[in-house]
């Protein structure tokens, strides 16, 4: 017996799997309708979500640019000796400030939407019609319209006033007109809303997504995701095109500070050029001087270069003062603009200083874009470096100031002795020859700025951006977002998940025996048959002609006995439970009448003298029993014993008056002398007794019998019942524990009440015409009859 409750496990575990698939399978009409009902909504979902298109373009950045140790303030303004930093040009291209280029450009502040029977799309570019705002009386404000068109030409606004497509109309918000832009279908809606651009650039630039292609390299991937394709292509390459322009904006306007300094100097330049030359000929023409006498020229060629170089030195130093002016205005402290150009202050240290000061104004200003707030330590530690630079550049001027103050000192001393010479020459050529030397200052310092003038205007026109568009973005009908494929695959998914969790959520909380495995995975003691639910109005449904599935398993459960009670030729079996209702009183009247038909006289002893059913069960009146002999009332067993009517060598021992101490009663001598004459006169005994998980009248029979019949009831017993069973078997309380599980109903999925061993009703055309049993189950209704259709198991019983 051992080594078949071995090879039952065995033969557990290994069709655990195939019995966890059926026990699935068998609610496969669920799963079915769950699967149908999630794709259902699944199909909703994407019929009526607003879609998200997404569109990408590709651009290149110039970050191999060497940085140029050139010295030249200039070119540290305009920036010509950095480097360019990839994640600074990213925080740019995801800017508001840049996005509102880009929707000044495209006219985004007007958003059409076209208002369906169920949700609204998107309509850029797509509606038959542009809102023109002649005036708009607040553009921060957040206006809309709600357009209804009666037929081609007009239309109603605000579901009010009536008007027609190019004519003008007014209200609170401005005057507007619509601008036809095709054909409108009569009853089409729309609504129009005005935004301020800094709303929309705000709302567009936090959905720009920009990532380099490759790390490492400047080729980034700009992207952005919108209701609309057409819409998400066309703010991508504008936005690419408005980078690509603003950086050739910002590259010019150091150069555009320079043309306009050069261009108001050589205005005060030719002016004063033209009132000295005025003073010359006027001067000429009075004192009747036309040539100057050559004596002079010498004196003069020394004058006019000591003069030239005083005047160079004063331009610078007057360049000098126009930079350290500006640093000193406090307006100027963190403009983004940079330091103006020293032009000629051609000195190193004040060259890199400039350029140091430039770069920590541009990191603030970065920071500032990337919408840092102003008390974070690294606007503020940035805003201390740009002040100490302050100090730095102003203390360099100075020192550059006071060395250009001694060279003007050391030329006009110079001048002066040259002067002197001069003073010999008659007063009127001294003259002549002084306004000649203004002429010719101003026309060499005119010459001057005319070339700087020329150079700053080719740089300018030389200007390229650091940019490049490589691929541009293109609008896609498909769209990104809700994937259909991913949608229906998780609605497939819950479909299938939902079913299969309340199953085994209702597996989890399920505390009743419900298969057999329930039983052996806690108890080693063997089962030695089934018994499936029984739709007879018979307790006794085993006789000569029965051929019922119960029946035939009342058999099998015979035949199994042979193992449990071997070379035992009056064998007396108890029959008991863990509590009351599991069916005792059947599984005993059943098993008497099995091996009556075996031609063995077989008795049943009704000894659940507290709760007798034997008798009531085979419709036999109450008469006296063994209560009646075990307290000395009847002495004669020969008249208490009753055969069963209809059933040869099946005889009932009937329980008599219920006693009011059963426990004490079955502790009498007597029940002794009671077995050992039913010994001598039957070959089998039963022993119908109480439950053992509630009374002691089990226990105190065992030692009459042989081997114990333990009854489990499906959906009747509880699990933590089956520890009892198992303690009883392994303590050796009562004779060779074997359990019987009672009505067991068919259960497509479980097999035959676990894993199908026995396959009643399934696999074999059971119950069927030519069948091995009569079929006892009632007709079942329309609704078991159409899950009986649906269920794949029914599919495979169909007899071959």
């Amino acid at each position: 017996m051992e080594e078949q409750i071995k090879s039952n496990k065995s033969e557990l575990w290994n069709l655990s799997v195939r019995d966890l698939f059926y026990k699935y399978l068998r609610f496969l009409p669920l799963f079915i309708l769950s699967i149908a009902f999630s794709l259902l909504a699944a199909w909703v979902y994407l019929r009526y979500t607003t879609r998200i298109y997404g569109a990408s373009g590709t651009m290149s950045i110039k970050t191999d640019k060497p940085a140029i140790n050139n010295d030249k303030v200039e070119d540290i303004i305009s920036g010509g000796n950095k480097t360019q930093n990839i994640q600074s040009e990213i925080e740019i291209l995801k800017s508001r400030p840049l996005m509102e280029r880009v929707v000044n450009k495209l006219h985004l502040q007007f958003s059409y939407t076209a208002i369906g029977k169920i949700k609204e799309f998107n309509s850029y570019k797509q509606s038959p019609f542009l809102l023109e705002a002649l005036n708009i009386v607040d553009s921060s404000r957040t206006f809309s319209f709600n357009i209804k068109f009666i037929d081609g030409n007009r239309f109603r606004l605000n579901n009010a006033n009536t008007f027609e497509l190019g004519q003008a109309f007014e209200n609170e918000n401005g005057v507007f007109r619509l601008v036809k832009k095709g054909p409108a279908a009569p009853g089409a809606e729309y609504n129009v809303k005005w935004q301020p651009t800094v709303l929309v650039a705000g709302a567009l630039a936090n959905s720009v997504a920009v990532q380099p292609k490759t790390p490492g390299t400047g080729i980034l991937i700009v992207s952005m995701q919108t209701t609309n394709a057409s819409m998400s292509a066309d703010v991508i390459n504008n936005l690419m095109v408005q980078y690509d322009s603003m950086t050739v904006e910002q590259n010019n306007f150091s150069r555009d500070q320079i043309i306009q300094f050069v261009d108001e100097q050589l205005k005060i330049l030719t002016g004063e050029l033209d009132s000295i030359q005025l003073i010359l000929l006027a001067y000429q023409q009075k004192n009747n001087i036309f040539d100057v006498q050559s004596q002079s020229n010498f004196y003069l060629d020394k004058m006019t270069e000591a003069d030239k170089a005083i005047n160079e030195q004063q331009l610078k130093l007057a360049f000098a003062e126009t930079v350290e002016n500006y640093l000193k205005d406090k307006s100027n402290k963190y403009n983004q603009a940079v330091v103006p150009s020293s032009l000629g202050l051609e000195d190193i240290t004040l060259n890199e200083l400039v350029s140091d000061y430039n770069k920590a104004q541009l990191k603030r200003q970065a920071l500032l874009d990337a919408k840092v707030p102003l008390a974070n330590p690294a606007v503020k530690q940035a805003e201390g470096q740009i002040e100490k630079l302050r100090e730095s550049v102003l203390e360099n001027l100075k020192n550059i100031k006071s060395s250009y103050v001694d060279v003007i000192g050391t030329l006009n001393k110079r001048s002066s002795t040259e002067q002197a010479q001069l003073k010999v020459l008659p007063y009127k050529l001294k003259e002549f020859v002084e306004i000649q030397r203004q002429v010719a200052t101003r026309l060499a310092l005119k010459s001057l700025l005319e070339n700087k003038q020329v150079e700053a205007a080719i740089q300018r026109a030389a200007t390229t951006s650091n940019s490049k568009v490589i691929n541009l973005a293109t609008s896609s009908d498909i769209p990104v977002k809700p994937n259909k494929r991913t949608i229906q695959i998780i609605a497939f998914l819950i479909g299938l998940g939902l079913p299969a969790l309340f199953i085994f959520i209702s597996e989890v909380i399920n505390d009743k025996i419900t298969t057999r495995y329930d039983i052996e995975k806690i108890t080693a003691a063997p089962v030695l048959g089934e018994v499936g639910h029984s739709y007879s109005d018979n307790t006794l449904v085993v006789n000569k002609v029965s051929r019922s599935m119960v029946a035939e398993q009342f058999r099998i459960i015979r035949s199994n006995l042979q193992y449990v009670l071997p070379g035992i030729e009056k064998p007396v079996i108890i029959v008991t439970s863990s509590v009351s209702g599991e069916g005792k009183s059947f599984i005993s009247t059943n098993m008497g009448g099995v091996m009556a038909l075996t031609g063995k006289k077989t008795i049943i002893l009704e000894f659940d003298i507290r709760k007798p059913k034997i008798l009531s069960g085979l419709n036999i009146p109450k008469r006296s029993g063994i209560s009646n002999f075990l307290v000395g009332k009847a002495e004669d067993l020969r008249e208490l014993i009753i055969p069963v009517p209809g059933q040869e060598n099946l005889f009932i021992l009937p329980c008599g008056p219920v006693p009011p101490n059963p426990s004490e009663l079955l502790l009498d001598s007597k029940v002794t002398d009671l077995f050992t004459w039913l010994r001598s006169q039957f070959d089998v005994i039963f022993i119908d007794t109480a439950p053992v998980g509630m009374v002691s009248d089990a226990m105190t029979l065992g030692k009459f019998a042989d081997c114990t019949l333990y009854l489990v009831r499906q959906g009747h017993t509880f699990k933590k019942q089956i520890g009892l069973i198992d303690e009883l078997y392994r303590e050796k309380k009562l004779p060779k524990i074997s359990i019987i599980i009672n009505d067991v109903k068919i259960k497509p999925g479980y097999g035959y009440y676990g894993y199908g061993r026995y396959g009643y009703g399934y696999g074999y055309g059971y119950g069927q015409k030519d069948g091995y049993y009569e079929e006892e189950t009632p007709r079942p209704g329309l609704l078991e009859r159409i899950s009986k259709k649906l269920n794949p198991l029914n599919w495979f019983g169909k007899k071959r």
